[in-house]
């Protein structure tokens, strides 16, 4: 599932080739995705300039006079800038023409959602699946102090609490599981009971996770391209994650695997306390 790292640097290579053009066209393939397309949307962008991009979370904004386009790329989206005569395949629902070029998003299990938040409604934040998602971590704001005041009566393990995405938004399991390995924190650890040093250790390491997740182009595996479509490698620095029986790049212990949530956890039991 592209994660936070995926969905900015999918903001990062569209960005250039949107901001300020014009939608001169829309293709809608299908009725929807995860929901159906808003009604009328050809009318609410065709004719319209984009006036910039943004992120909230795993969404991708893009931003217009009279609203903003929102977008989730699913389990295994992706989107590509391509000149406007390509051919669509089976699984390209959804073309923003912007003159010779198209903006395509690429969905195969079409658990995406492009959706729409009028500018008379008030700011993007008061969209109802923004409204309560948690503090983003790449922003100065974010520290051990806001965890650590928001996890004192929280029993949840520590890795559940990071990916419920209500105290702190887009670490998702990957760079979960990367974050509490460099800051030395098992997985199980109720979320009440770390201390502030503690916190501040892993606020720190989250944010070193995604932005070098972003410089290397994101990671989520083989569901993820980029606008150029390549895959992202930071896989390939990957301390625990997908790495079971494999040796701690720090002891030597062999990497453990287990469920939480439904979701594969993986961590050193050695290295993590």
């Amino acid at each position: 599932m592209p994660e936070l790292p995926e969905v900015e640097v999918t903001r990062l290579g569209v960005s250039p080739y949107l901001v300020e053009q014009r939608v001169t066209g829309l293709v809608l393939r299908r009725a929807g995705l995860r929901w159906p397309f808003p009604a009328d949307l050809a009318q609410k962008v065709v004719g319209q300039t984009v006036q910039s991009t943004g992120r909230r979370g795993k969404y991708l904004l893009i931003v217009f006079k009279k609203g903003t386009l929102i977008i989730h790329l699913g389990m295994s989206g992706h989107i590509r800038i391509l000149p406007i005569h390509t051919p669509a395949q089976l699984h390209d629902h959804m073309d923003i023409v912007l003159g010779e070029q198209l903006l395509r998003l690429t969905d195969p299990r079409r658990f995406g959602a492009v959706l729409w938040h009028d500018a008379a409604d008030g700011a993007i934040e008061q969209y109802p699946l923004l409204q309560r998602l948690g503090m983003e971590p790449l922003t100065e704001q974010f520290n051990g102090a806001v965890l650590y005041t928001a996890t004192r009566h929280r029993k949840i393990a520590v890795k559940q609490m990071l990916l419920a995405g209500d105290v702190v938004v887009g670490v998702g399991n990957i760079y979960a599981s990367e974050s509490l390995f460099i800051s030395g924190i098992n997985p199980y650890t109720p979320s009440s009971e770390l201390t502030l040093a503690r916190y501040k250790k892993l606020a720190l390491a989250i944010q070193k996770i995604l932005a070098d997740a972003i410089t290397k182009g994101g990671s989520s595996l083989r569901d993820f391209v980029g606008v150029d479509g390549q895959s992202g490698y930071f896989q390939q620095n990957y301390y625990v994650y997908d790495r079971t029986g494999l040796p701690c790049r720090k002891c030597n212990t062999l990497i453990q695997q287990v469920k939480q949530g439904q979701r594969s956890t993986f961590y050193c039991v050695k290295c993590q306390k």
